[in-house]
């Protein structure tokens, strides 16, 4: 028995990126045009946790969240089938970002949180904004 409810699903759970997703890939293309050099999966402090976009000589680590996955308040949906897994799967996930924002902050990282669905040009330019000025912080966890 597999951990998938149906092949269909897994079938889609396996195809889930996690790296060089479309709208990393966006950013990034707008960051490199605009003369920016980063790390990419890259982990600021080590270990598991990895930030999508690492600005190492600034200490500005970004990760780009899929709605999905960390539990966007808009676009966020609770999985019907499975749910018993699912969910506490989901909130392990939010609990890990909370985790993770703290951690960074302590070691002295400016972190950048920002969803799927945002406009890649407005957070390429609030990721150039803080590396330039340092005047942006994470976005808030639901």
């Amino acid at each position: 028995m597999s951990w998938a409810s149906s092949d269909g699903s897994r079938r889609s759970m396996r195809a889930n990126r996690g790296r060089d997703t479309r709208p990393e890939l966006a950013v990034r293309r707008l960051l490199h045009a605009a003369g920016f050099r980063y790390r990419v999966d890259f982990a600021p402090l080590g270990g598991r946790r990895r930030a999508d976009i690492v600005f190492t000589k600034y200490r500005v680590a970004v990760f780009i969240d899929g709605c999905f996955w960390h539990g966007c308040p808009q676009h966020a949906t609770l999985p019907k089938r499975n749910s018993d897994y699912w969910l506490p799967k989901l909130e392990r996930n939010i609990a890990r970002d909370i985790e993770t924002n703290k951690a960074l902050a302590d070691a002295g990282w400016r972190v950048l949180r920002f969803w799927e669905h945002e406009s890649p040009e407005q957070v390429a330019r609030s990721i150039v904004g803080a590396v330039k000025t340092g005047a942006v912080g994470p976005r808030p966890l639901p």
